[in-house]
């Protein structure tokens, strides 16, 4: 089984930026893909980004040029760089670990952009 918890989350003003970070623990194969999603109440979570162990990075379209994500293999620990954000930006952000053991979510983190 695998662990996530994420930090960095809060309220910050429309302009401004924010990095969140995913720190994964229990059971971690070399090969995993790490990600980020974000979910509109009351919907299904959207995806953002993810990275491969190899460093590999996939983008919605939605942020690219905004989000930027990296990871630190040594810390098994996944970040999401969040620049220029918008109110629009406002909802729980969730990290994912997957790998051959399955795919694990954390425990959300809030994005608060106020205008």
């Amino acid at each position: 089984q695998v662990q996530l918890v994420e930090s960095g989350g809060g309220l910050v003003q429309a302009g401004g930026s924010l990095r969140l970070s995913c720190a994964a623990s229990g059971n971690i194969r070399s090969i995993n893909n790490m990600g980020w999603y974000r979910q509109p109440p009351g919907k299904q979570r959207d995806f953002l980004a993810s990275i491969t162990s190899g460093g590999i990075a996939t983008y919605a379209d939605s942020v690219k040029g905004r989000f930027t994500i990296s990871r630190d293999n040594a810390k098994n620990t996944v970040y999401l760089q969040m620049n220029n954000l918008k109110p629009e930006d406002t909802f729980v952000y969730y990290c994912t670990h997957a790998s051959a053991l399955g795919t694990y979510w954390g425990q959300g983190t809030q994005v608060t952009v106020s205008s």
